[in-house]
């Protein structure tokens, strides 16, 4: 089971206050315990709100929203993806995490859909092909991704199971 965990932005968060040396150092470890045991896939960051754009869908219409974004408490500072056996696990690492504020705070853990639960169907199959994308052409990053579905061939080959 992958899970999604959120740490929830603060005040200082939204400011652009960066963590200090001592907190990073217990991050660090804290993350090396997770990457050694194999559960970390990815953990990042995010840069504060002001920074960031949202994008409202309206039927038809689209309106973009530059930040900040008023309600600090439920905007998210730094994320984990990490693959547990079960959500019992994901708390048990999540209570072991330092404080990652210098005041009280929350992180939430939410489990990530896998096609499965989707059931059979020719869009979850288009998708299960858009996931071996990466590693049929031994692509690493979004960027190689997007260059490969601007080949045309790209899908077609991939369709007919050409790596």
């Amino acid at each position: 089971m992958r899970f999604m965990v959120m740490v929830k932005a603060t005040k200082d968060s939204e400011a652009g206050v960066m963590p200090s040396e001592e907190l990073l150092s217990a991050m660090a470890k804290f993350n090396e315990e997770m990457v050694k045991a194999g559960v970390m896939l990815d953990a990042n960051g995010l840069q504060p709100s002001s920074k960031g754009a949202r994008v409202r869908f309206s039927g038809d219409r689209r309106t973009v929203i530059d930040g900040p974004f008023a309600e600090t408490k439920e905007l998210v500072a730094d994320y984990w993806i990490i693959q547990v056996k079960s959500k019992a696990e994901a708390i048990e690492w999540i209570k072991r995490c330092p404080n990652p504020h210098n005041e009280d705070g929350e992180i939430e853990i939410r489990q990530i859909f896998e096609l499965e639960d989707f059931g059979a169907s020719e869009a979850v199959e288009h998708h299960r092909r858009l996931e071996r994308i990466p590693n049929e052409w031994n692509i690493s990053g979004i960027g190689e991704i997007v260059d490969a579905f601007l080949r045309s061939e790209a899908i077609e080959l991939i369709a007919e199971g050409v790596p």
